[in-house]
């Protein structure tokens, strides 16, 4: 498959304003509710990557089904670590993800749907899991990304929230 241009925007800004793409209002979600939306997310792909045509690009401007539904799962395994470091170190400093290197490195496209379902399934439970143990003290825990991007642990949960309901809404409009 054809591998798509590159995102290279900093979405930080969904954390002080609505996405004009996909609605997401960071100011409608409370942090602790973020495991919840987490869990519901993951059956709804979980249903998505059974469909029959999962594996297929329906526009040229965007992955399949199966493609997301993999960088969904990858999502959710980087932000549990980050979250993890957050808990357990002081100001870490995440290490870097370049999201389309990893897509063409793992190769999204030839990935089985069943399987990427369940992975992406237990790594949004584990995820979830982590949100819903955050101490009430530690939700202003701070972590950087490598371009000085400072985070919270409230933050990131609405962060890594937008990106789940984004590429829900990407799937949605194909």
């Amino acid at each position: 498959m054809k591998d798509l241009e590159p995102d290279t925007k900093d979405w930080t800004w969904v954390l002080s304003r609505p996405c004009s793409e996909c609605g997401f209002d960071p100011t409608a979600v409370r942090p602790g509710e973020v495991a919840g939306m987490i869990r519901d997310d993951a059956a709804l792909w979980v249903s998505r990557l059974h469909h029959p045509r999962a594996t297929v690009r329906t526009r040229a401007d965007r992955w399949s089904v199966l493609e997301y539904g993999c960088h969904i799962r990858d999502v959710h395994r980087i932000f549990e670590h980050r979250v993890q470091l957050m808990l357990s170190e002081h100001d870490p400093q995440f290490p870097n993800w370049d999201q389309d290197a990893t897509a063409i490195a793992d190769d999204y496209g030839s990935q089985d749907p069943a399987t990427v379902a369940t992975e992406l399934f237990e790594a949004a439970g584990i995820v979830a899991d982590t949100y819903d143990r955050v101490p009430d003290d530690a939700w202003s825990r701070r972590g950087l990304r490598s371009n000085g991007s400072e985070f919270t642990v409230a933050t990131i949960a609405i962060y890594h929230l937008h990106d789940i309901v984004h590429h829900a809404h990407d799937v949605s409009s194909m």
